[in-house]
């Protein structure tokens, strides 16, 4: 099995992003398929906002969350405390701990960016799903960023992202390729959509500028862009500063594209 890199880690600045995701916010096109009752997995379901949501959506069906990391599936927990229908684990999403067709749904989001096989993450996904059964998978696509106001150094950064992400074999512009990689991991119905989250208003951009800001400057991912190269501790600081700037324009506006796609087995 690959032994792949996550190129965010788990710092503070990666899990202000992560806990802010909702089913309605980031799973908005799975949520018209689901019903109570259905049995859900949700693989790479970091500290696991998303996974209480479509916990509350199908109970009394039961959701497990899945993810390598013991230090963010402990607030995976708390996230979920008192949902009875909602467990989490460590696990693989190579090598998934369940027997063929075991689950109504299962749901990724934000991760086959990451993983250097996406095709065979995708065809153990196929096989712990029912025969008519739902996966579901939603990934950013890192080249369809778009903001204004312009900023070359906000462009130097994007390339610095995607060269560390490729460094790691991963995919950062993964949404585009969801389709592609699901009929090659054997689905043949797949019904692929796009969807987007927008930062503009000063809220918005406070918060979207402070923690690229900080996961610029302090998480694994800066520390991969320095040790191989791709920059240098004085480029991560100008690229944080030209997201304070991005931050505090009033005009300012910034979009993430993703992919999406409903696949059945």
């Amino acid at each position: 099995m690959p032994d792949d890199t996550y190129t965010h880690g788990h710092h503070a600045s990666v899990l202000r992003s992560h806990t802010w995701r909702t089913a309605e916010n980031s799973a908005v096109y799975l949520l018209p398929h689901l019903r109570a009752g259905m049995d859900v997995l949700d693989v790479g379901c970091g500290p696991g906002t998303i996974t209480a949501d479509l916990g509350r959506v199908v109970a009394p069906g039961a959701v497990l969350g899945v993810d390598r990391s013991d230090d963010v599936l402990a607030q995976a927990v708390q996230a979920a405390a008192g949902a009875g229908n909602v467990t989490f684990a460590v696990g693989d999403v190579y090598a998934l701990d369940a027997d063929d067709g075991t689950y109504d749904v299962v749901h990724a989001h934000q991760v086959l960016q990451h993983l250097s096989d996406p095709v065979a993450a995708l065809r153990e996904m196929r096989r712990v799903c029912r025969p008519g059964g739902l996966v579901a998978v939603r990934d950013s696509d890192y080249g369809a960023f778009t903001w204004a106001p312009a900023d070359p150094v906000l462009d130097r950064w994007l390339d610095v992202y995607r060269s560390v992400a490729r460094s790691n074999d991963a995919e950062p512009d993964a949404g585009r390729h969801l389709k592609g990689w699901a009929l090659a991991a054997g689905f043949s119905d797949v019904q692929a959509s796009a969807s987007v989250w927008c930062f503009s208003d000063e809220e918005d951009r406070a918060w979207w500028g402070g923690l690229w800001a900080d996961r610029i400057r302090e998480s694994d991912l800066a520390r991969q862009a320095v040790d191989r190269s791709f920059a240098t501790t004085a480029d991560l600081e100008a690229f944080a500063a030209a997201f304070h700037r991005w931050a505090a324009a009033p005009a300012g506006w910034f979009t993430v594209l993703h992919g999406e796609v409903l696949a059945r087995p």
